[in-house]
């Protein structure tokens, strides 16, 4: 467009990759500028024009970016004046569709950021605990206290886990390389499902490599066009998602409003199977679906019932069971749980399904996440198997983080600030505005305290390793 403007040659051949030395210099300074050119084959002066129309009319993929020039290059100096001429005009329909791409994202992410809703990442160098390292050089990076994973039950660096991962390691390898009915399981996926059926008091438990595709493959799976699914509107994503790609009526009810799920069973009387579907607990404001209540409804209007556990499993209820418990709720009446491996039960990955065998068993022949998707990995099974063995054995662990949480409500309300919720360890601060959320989420890193401002300040109480961490990080909270 200028004499400060050059269009570059990137030329990628299907059978050769010829690269004269004495040009690698100026290729490699195309490739800091633009990030994207590669130059597989590069062209001496005294042939570029035989060379350039041999390439056009070869089976060649040509690449084309602006740049500025080098510095002290003029623009006619060879290859420069060819490279211009030949090719700035005839790439120009690429890029001008990669323009409306890249212009279109551009305007989003500049109203995301003008909402006060990006989502910067932090790094984290160290494990996962309760105090972490947080920086993104290794030579500025400090220590912080950690009020923001969903590592309720201290876990994710429990080092009898640890240990039971590195064991697996050796006994059963890395991974699988394949879906599981192919040559994908192995006797601990069946030992963890059997155990995880166990700790919920169902017939069978079915792994996913997420929570997120557990609920992914589950609709679709059950319902058909003749069914009804009835869902809470601030339901997960997953499980959002999931419904979208059933076939079967969707309704939504008003959060964890009984009167409004009710007239939606009334509507839908004449679907073949109605399901009513909820989170257990909330992730973004800490609070616990009225399970006895949707119980009591499912049982008038022969519905059945099916709750994502993520945030509730290990920790809430008496034994740590789950929303269930916590309202009790005998587990015979939630047709179907889902929940996660990746939260309080150790923080890695992967989800699951308990329910009935018939529903495991159908599950494991239509649901397209589990036939389609590698099987868990050896390490994080084994560590799982040893997660569930430990709070099978013993309430202590979610008896401190019921503790920690009452301690922490407490005092956040005595200070005036306004939360969300009763009794779960995710305590949403109510600052009333996104931009001040995130901004008072940055002074309080640099005060020592980890957290994230969304739309409300989310906090999420863990077990401190030492009582100080937590005293420290409550003071914080009340002195800002």
């Amino acid at each position: 467009k200028t004499d400060t403007t050059l269009v570059y040659l990137a030329m990628t051949l299907s059978r050769t990759r010829q690269i004269a030395p004495d040009r690698m210099r100026f290729w490699d300074w195309v490739n800091r500028q633009t990030k994207t050119v590669r130059a597989d084959v590069v062209v001496p002066p005294e042939d570029e024009e035989k060379k350039f129309d041999d390439l056009i009319k070869s089976d060649t993929r040509i690449f084309v970016e602006t740049s500025t020039l080098p510095p002290n290059v003029p623009p006619e100096t060879p290859p420069f004046s060819n490279l211009v001429r030949r090719f700035s005009v005839s790439t120009s329909p690429m890029m001008r569709k990669h323009e409306k791409l890249t212009t279109g994202i551009q305007k989003q992410l500049e109203d995301i950021k003008s909402s006060g809703l990006y989502k910067h990442e932090r790094i984290i160098r160290s494990r996962q605990s309760n105090e972490i390292l947080v920086g993104n050089q290794a030579s500025t990076s400090k220590k912080v206290i950690n009020f923001c994973a969903n590592n309720y039950l201290g876990l994710s660096d429990d080092p009898s886990l640890i240990d039971a991962a590195k064991r697996a390691l050796d006994t059963h390898g890395l991974g699988l390389s394949s879906v599981r009915f192919i040559c994908g399981t192995q006797d601990i996926h069946k030992d963890l499902e059997k155990k995880i059926a166990q700790f919920h008091n169902k017939e069978d438990a079915i792994l996913y490599g997420s929570a997120f595709d557990a609920n992914g493959g589950l609709f679709e799976a059950l319902l058909t066009d003749q069914d009804a699914v009835i869902s809470d509107t601030l339901n997960h994503a997953s499980i959002i998602d999931g419904i979208r790609l059933c076939k079967a009526q969707k309704h939504r009810y008003k959060h964890a409003d009984m009167a409004d799920l009710e007239a939606k069973l009334q509507a839908t009387q004449s679907a073949r199977l109605r399901m009513i579907v909820s989170d257990g607990s909330f992730s973004m404001d800490g609070a616990v679906a009225p399970l006895d209540k949707i119980c009591d409804l499912a049982d008038k209007y022969d519905a059945i019932v099916m709750i994502d556990e993520c945030h509730s499993t290990g920790f809430l209820g008496k034994t740590g069971r789950g929303a269930y418990e916590y309202h009790n709720v005998h587990p015979d009446r939630i047709d179907i749980i889902n929940s996660t491996l990746g939260k309080a039960l150790g923080g890695a990955t992967g989800g699951y399904t308990c329910a009935s065998q018939e529903v495991v068993d159908i599950l494991r022949q239509r649901s397209r996440p589990y036939l389609f998707s590698n099987t868990l990995a050896p390490a994080v099974v084994g560590a799982s198997l040893a997660t569930f063995d430990m709070l099978m054995k013993s309430t202590h662990l979610r008896d401190k983080l019921e503790k920690n949480t009452k301690k922490f409500r407490t005092a956040i309300k005595a200070a005036g600030f306004k939360i969300k919720g009763v009794d779960h360890p995710i305590v949403p601060i109510m600052l009333g505005d996104a931009k001040l959320a995130s901004s008072f989420a940055e002074e309080m890193l640099a005060r020592g305290i980890y957290v994230i401002g969304k739309k409300p300040l989310l906090c999420h109480i863990m077990l401190p390793d030492l009582r100080h961490t937590f005293t420290h990080g409550l003071f914080c909270f009340l002195f800002f």
